[in-house]
């Protein structure tokens, strides 16, 4: 399921994966690992210019590329993602009523591009020239993000939270 929203696969994947190495099950890493590589590997050309559809709180172009960091090898992983993503153009949403609980996603999609943009820088090689404009974009989403936790409303508040400690404490990075 490639949606912004719950359904998303890559995004559930990407946690389980998470989980699965902290738990040391190799088994279900491996079983992950290959169902990641069967569903995305041979991807191409990610519309991301069609992102967001007007309430996500994820991104599938962006979900995908981290849940294949975590999957390949840094090598490998950059080949990949010139061919998925070959130009990463992004800048954060602009929620203009937070009291909305659809538009109230988009405060979420901040959040949760920074930590996978974070997520995505972490897997490339050292040298890697797509570095700075990644850490350039998760630092504005990051911004962004953050400072919609406030808690003022309720169609965020009692969720946005989560998205914010997955970012700040860089889980599965």
């Amino acid at each position: 399921m490639r949606s912004g929203e719950h359904s998303q696969t890559a995004f559930a994947l990407g946690l389980l994966i998470d989980a699965a190495h902290s738990s040391h099950d190799d088994a279900f890493v491996n079983l992950l690992t290959k169902k990641a590589r069967d569903f995305y590997a041979s991807d191409r050309n990610c519309p991301l210019a069609y992102e967001p559809s007007g309430e996500d709180f994820l991104s599938p172009c962006i979900a995908e590329a981290d849940v294949m960091r975590r999957v390949m090898k840094p090598a490998e992983y950059a080949t990949w993602l010139r061919a998925f993503l070959p130009a990463v153009t992004l800048l954060p949403e602009v929620v203009s009523d937070p009291g909305d609980p659809k538009l109230a996603h988009l405060d979420g999609l901040n959040l949760s591009r920074a930590w996978m943009l974070e997520g995505i820088a972490s897997g490339l090689p050292k040298g890697d020239a797509r570095l700075a404009a990644l850490r350039k974009s998760a630092a504005a989403h990051r911004n962004a993000g953050l400072a919609a936790v406030t808690g003022e409303h309720y169609e965020g508040g009692h969720w946005l939270g989560s998205f914010a400690v997955y970012l700040t404490t860089k889980r599965g990075l």
